[in-house]
């Protein structure tokens, strides 16, 4: 089924971020942001890389493929540095054509092909998970941007599917007992692995 919630949340997501860089010099883009090695242009050239990637997965079923997001041996840090030396203009310009193809392959996406299936790097995911996976990069790190834009600027639709989605997951990123104590008031905060 589309996730039409999902894909409103990403378009309004898409503008917020996109009119937010306006303002932003070449100067601005090399500035730190709230991800660790990452400039803004890091940050920029990384979510466009992703969005690119994400439009190309959405034609795998009309061309009656499973595509996988990135090649073999791909280097998301290699293609973030790649990228982002570019200019201000570049960076917002590369976004925005990134964001308008992947707009345009939900839209070319059959009614009946939203439980196909591409191959993310964490395996396999229907093209509707995968929209709740391009809005959790475009929300995340719209606040890494440090531009102002906070974690309770989050869209309700966003934290709602994102946190059940945590949620469900948490189990696997922690030792169980010890996430129980936790949520038992019981122990301390468990460390959490990867993702």
């Amino acid at each position: 089924m589309r996730p039409d919630v999902e894909i409103d949340a990403c378009r309004a997501g898409h503008h917020r971020l996109l009119a937010g860089l306006v303002p932003l010099t070449d100067d601005d883009f090399r500035a730190p942001s709230r991800l660790p090695r990452y400039s803004r242009g890091h940050v920029v050239a990384h979510l466009t890389n992703k969005a690119t990637a994400h439009a190309r997965l959405f034609g795998g079923p009309a061309a009656d493929e499973v595509r996988r997001l990135h090649p073999e041996g791909y280097d998301a840090d290699w293609t973030a540095e790649a990228g982002a030396g570019r200019s201000a203009a570049v960076l917002r310009a590369d976004l925005a054509q990134s964001f308008s193809f992947l707009e345009s392959a939900w839209d070319d996406l059959g009614p009946d092909q939203w439980d196909d299936l591409g191959i993310m790097t964490a395996g396999p995911r229907s093209m509707a998970e995968i929209v709740g996976h391009h809005l959790r990069n475009v929300e995340v790190h719209h606040v890494d941007l440090d531009l102002g834009y906070e974690v309770a600027d989050w869209p309700p639709a966003f934290v709602a599917g994102e946190l059940a989605r945590g949620l469900r997951g948490l189990p696997d990123r922690a030792e169980p007992a010890d996430l129980l104590a936790w949520l038992l008031d019981r122990g301390p905060a468990p460390d959490l692995g990867p993702w």
